[in-house]
């Protein structure tokens, strides 16, 4: 299929599609005329890679995932050997996704504490401090 149809299956664009293939996420042939094509399977994988960015991945981080997204994306990934790299690259995103979570709270209660007039009704930086 041609990078067109492989956008609007996967729904996304082709600015996307040149990406992925840009950083080895996706892979395409060519036509006599140079234009891009993908085989069947391409719309899959497309759309586990921007399943996977979704959940907070970069895309540095779903190159880990390279031998998962070709077929469907398990509800819940194994916790064994053969995914110990996409297990470890999961580990290290949601230990730096807290770390900005707590970087953006404190933010917000500093706030809040400034501009008491900006919390949430019943809740206050004081109450969440405590």
């Amino acid at each position: 299929m041609l990078i067109g149809e492989l956008a609007a299956e996967a729904g996304t664009t082709t600015r996307a599609l040149r990406y992925y293939e840009e950083q080895g996420l996706l892979e395409s042939g060519r036509t006599a005329a140079g234009y891009r094509v993908y085989e069947p399977g391409a719309a899959l994988r497309v759309r586990n890679i921007r399943e996977l960015l979704a959940c907070g991945f970069t895309v540095e981080d779903v190159k880990s995932f390279l031998d998962h997204l070709d077929a469907e994306l398990p509800q819940v990934f194994c916790h064994a050997p053969p995914c110990a790299a996409s297990n470890t690259v999961a580990a290290r995103r949601v230990a730096e996704l807290e770390e900005r979570i707590a970087t953006l709270t404190r933010l917000r209660d500093s706030l809040v504490h400034r501009m008491p007039w900006l919390a949430a009704p019943g809740d206050t930086a004081d109450e969440r401090v405590a």
